[in-house]
């Protein structure tokens, strides 16, 4: 079986960035504690506990000497918080992200409502808007999120997007929005990394010469998910972390296999999962 990868697939350069950031302090022989996955990749997570660096959930967990702030971005409070508990800051968060912060900032100073595009409960979006007042923002991903909203009572609202998200994919929910406000401006603020690896997959969905698609990514990784929900839309489609997830049974009949990847993904995993389809 042959196998074609996207045009662009995998790591984005805040995430090598990242990677590249706290491998080098292990390195150094430096011990410390990543507040959430550093990247949304269960091997990679692995990899940096092997090094030394474990993941935990909320600072006060935090016996090491360092804390590393994840490529996502935090709370800008959670650095006062940090320093307070005496801990060094390794700071691993992706300039497009810390260009939504200030950008929010200087948009929230000028008058206007934010609204954020994106998953609640993702820590990105949770970087954004956990020091704010609620009253300041609203989280929208869904026409019906935006019912029962009285849009007009705000004079200026900016809209922003979860960096990982597709901007297009939400055109109908922020048109919705100017239907109903006085004023919507619109934050150019997707990773272009992002843009690119979805892109690449719809046109290998596209493909009428690929039979199925296999897309590697962690399990917690909402850019790997849209992903995939590109292609299985298309054709069959599936979702794997590893070369071992791969179900033989899934390419009966298929001559070609397309290949890609989410922005947290190693190349050798990606290289892993090809060399084991080569072998089918």
């Amino acid at each position: 079986m042959k196998v074609k990868r996207a045009e662009k697939y995998g790591f984005c350069s805040g995430v090598r960035i990242a990677d590249m950031k706290v491998k080098r302090f292990a390195a150094a022989g430096n011990t410390g504690a990543i507040l959430g996955q550093v990247v949304h990749n269960e091997r990679v997570v692995q990899e940096m506990e092997d090094l030394g660096v474990r993941t935990v959930e909320a600072l006060e967990s935090v016996s090491e000497p360092t804390i590393v702030f994840s490529a996502h971005g935090v709370p800008p409070s959670y650095h006062e918080k940090a320093s307070g508990l005496g801990l060094r800051i390794l700071d691993t968060t992706c300039k497009f992200v810390y260009d939504i912060h200030w950008e929010s900032k200087q948009a929230r100073e000028a008058g206007h409502h934010l609204v954020f595009i994106g998953d609640p409960n993702h820590r990105e979006v949770i970087g954004y808007t956990n020091d704010l007042d609620p009253s300041t923002y609203h989280i929208v991903s869904t026409v019906a999120d935006i019912e029962g909203v009285d849009w007009s009572q705000y004079e200026n609202i900016k809209v922003f997007y979860q960096t990982t998200l597709n901007a297009e994919d939400y055109e109908e929910v922020v048109r919705a929005i100017e239907a109903r406000a006085r004023e919507v401006r619109r934050a150019d603020t997707i990773c272009y990394a992002t843009k690119e690896n979805q892109d690449a997959a719809r046109a290998l969905a596209e493909d009428d010469t690929v039979g199925v698609i296999v897309v590697v990514g962690g399990k917690k990784s909402a850019n790997t998910k849209h992903l995939w929900d590109i292609c299985k839309d298309a054709k069959p489609s599936y979702l794997v972390q590893g070369a071992d997830d791969l179900d033989p049974a899934w390419f009966a009949g298929v001559d070609i296999v397309g290949l890609t990847a989410g922005a947290s993904t190693p190349d050798y995993v990606i290289d892993e999962v090809e060399r084991r389809l080569s072998s089918l």
